[in-house]
């Protein structure tokens, strides 16, 4: 083999031949895998991945669980133990622990009272309680599910003339028979027979609207919910109510206050400054109320006022006062004891309400002071307080005496208002002659019993324990317990109080639940109705939650009367079936 040559570079610099630099290179690599450094690493190297996959294998056979303890790194010098003893044969299980009894009552384990309470179901399926209306029609079909539907059949739709029928109340049959009284009867309850009962759904007006929402309802409704021209034709000129476009207007005024019901109540909080309304007077009752003003300005001092009127010539006075979110009643001073319990307001207002207070040995008043709770007022706003004309004179000599007789306080006297108060107990009554009248009614008399009930002329005595009169003033009373709780018809005895306080805690539970999940508070809720109130826990429990809206609770006949109950809490309802 030939030698090879050099290569001789650019500038006459000699490159060695391939070969010679391949020997180099070989050497090189040699050197260094013989340095002590590349023999440490290589070493660390490989006890790594030793350890590696020593814990990889362990940790992944089923038989056994890895866990590092720095312990077994330390040699021990423990003898050899012998092996345990096997484990004893497995005992039975226990038998299984009896189901746990929920409590469905505000019993506790020991017998005692307790708010602590679960409601439990309510003991029937959700159709054996419901009551049927009407005719139904039942079509059974089978579905891919096994299942069968049923098919109701729906009510029409009433006639447009009945767009304010009330059942009870447009009874026209009944109505033509009382058409010559001089009493009143027409304008009371006459319900139709089974045959003759509605057998449609009464119409909404033509053009109705969804309400304007409270507060601004107060001031101003549309027309078209209530389009009735009647009372702007007869009250326009006294300031009650106008019309503006598509709306009705209410300034505020009334027959006896066209300069607003802010002043007369100023007037009369000024006359008798123990009238302190929101905190005394929680509860008032307006007779003849027109289009509700008084009751409707009383609200914003919290005085929450029941207004009530006979469904007459001025028939849409009461659906005024509702479509304007105050609370009304369509309710009568006539034959039958009205369907509120005894001592129920702390002030009845009559202001030119058209009603002859001295008739037939003044019944209609004595039920007015059956209504009014002891050391309540009545105040009384007409033509017979401020009039000089002799028959006028002569209406007022005649309330006056009845007033003293039934032991009343004429407490002041001013301009057209007259403000009397109740006595707090029956020592005036006992102290008056034996054949005085009107005499005292019968000891035996349930004061609070009132549906279908005849008016008596006598005077209903008050409570010799003092019940009625010795509510908290508001918003005290509204949670706790009054003393009339004690005295009313229901099953418990001793726990009364007890039963109470876990009703306004159920409630309250219950409408913060609403309150999140169907978002009531932007529903504006304002007319509310309670069919079955109980001791009033619901509506408390929108007052406590801030719904701004009003509540007619519902006693219905058939069970215990708890509407004394109701309004000493500072709340209204009526006694109804």
């Amino acid at each position: 083999m030939k030698p090879t040559a050099p290569v001789v570079g650019v500038g006459g610099a000699t490159t060695p031949p391939p070969m010679a630099m391949a020997m180099e290179s070989s050497t090189t690599i040699t050197d260094i895998l013989k340095t002590p450094k590349f023999v440490k690493f290589t070493a660390i190297a490989i006890l790594s991945f030793s350890l590696v996959f020593l814990v990889s294998h362990l940790s992944s056979s089923p038989f056994s669980s890895f866990s590092f303890n720095y312990s077994s790194l330390t040699p021990q010098t423990s003898p050899q133990l012998s092996p345990p003893p096997p484990p004893p044969p497995p005992l039975s299980p226990p038998p299984s622990p009896p189901p746990a009894v929920r409590r469905t009552g505000i019993i506790d384990e020991t017998g005692a009272m307790s708010d602590e309470f679960f409601v439990g179901d309510s003991g029937f399926n959700s159709t054996s309680g419901v009551t049927e209306f009407g005719d139904e029609e039942e079509e059974k079909k089978d579905t891919s599910d096994g299942e069968a539907r049923v098919k109701f059949e729906k009510f029409k739709v009433c006639e447009k003339g009945k767009v304010d029928y009330i059942p009870c109340l447009d009874n026209e049959e009944a109505i033509k028979l009382f058409n010559k009284s001089e009493k009143g009867e027409k304008y009371e309850r006459h319900c139709p027979g089974k045959d003759k009962a509605l057998d449609c759904v009464v119409p909404r007006p033509e053009g109705y609207q969804r309400p304007i929402p409270w507060p601004q309802s107060r001031d101003e409704v549309w027309f078209s919910n209530v389009p009735h021209t009647r009372l702007v034709e007869d009250k326009g000129g006294q300031n009650w109510i106008s019309i503006k476009k598509d709306k009705f207007i209410f300034p505020g005024g009334g027959t006896q206050f066209i300069h607003g019901a802010d002043q007369y109540l100023n007037q009369i909080s000024q006359m008798v400054p123990e009238i302190s309304f929101g905190h005394h007077i929680r509860v008032a009752l307006d007779i003849g109320c027109g289009v509700a003003s008084f009751g409707a300005f009383l609200l914003q001092r919290n005085v929450t006022t029941l207004s009530i009127a006979p469904k007459d010539v001025h028939e849409n006075q009461i659906q005024f006062a509702l479509e304007r979110g105050v609370p009304a009643m369509v309710a009568v001073f006539a034959t039958h004891r009205l369907l509120y319990p005894s001592q129920a307001f702390d002030l009845i207002h009559c202001s030119r309400c058209r009603i002859n207070w001295t008739r037939d040995d003044g019944i209609l008043l004595l039920e007015a002071n059956r209504m009014l709770r002891a050391g309540g007022y009545f105040v009384w706003a007409a033509q017979p307080v401020y009039k000089h004309e002799e028959i006028l004179q002569e209406q007022w000599k005649e309330m006056e005496d009845l007033t003293t007789r039934i032991c009343w306080e004429l407490v002041k006297k001013e301009g057209y208002i007259a403000i009397w108060r109740k006595p707090l107990n029956n020592s005036c009554y006992l102290y008056r002659d034996s054949e005085a009248s009107p005499a005292l009614c019968d000891p035996d008399d349930n004061t609070d019993n009132v549906w279908y009930v005849d008016l008596k002329a006598c005077i209903t005595q008050l409570p010799e324990n003092g019940y009625g009169s010795n509510v908290s003033t508001w918003p005290a009373r509204l949670h706790y317990p009054p003393y009339r709780l004690q005295s009313i018809e229901m099953d418990a005895q001793i726990s009364r109080k007890e039963i109470f306080r876990a009703e306004s805690k159920y409630w309250n539970e219950i409408i913060f639940s609403y309150i999140r999940a169907f978002r009531w508070k932007e529903m504006k809720l304002r007319n509310v109705m309670d069919m079955r109130a109980g001791l009033g826990g619901f509506a408390a429990a929108l007052h406590d939650l801030h719904i701004d809206c009003w509540v007619m609770n519902v006693v219905p006949v058939s069970g215990f009367n708890t509407l004394p109950v109701i309004y000493d809490r500072g709340l209204i309802g009526v006694i109804h079936d």
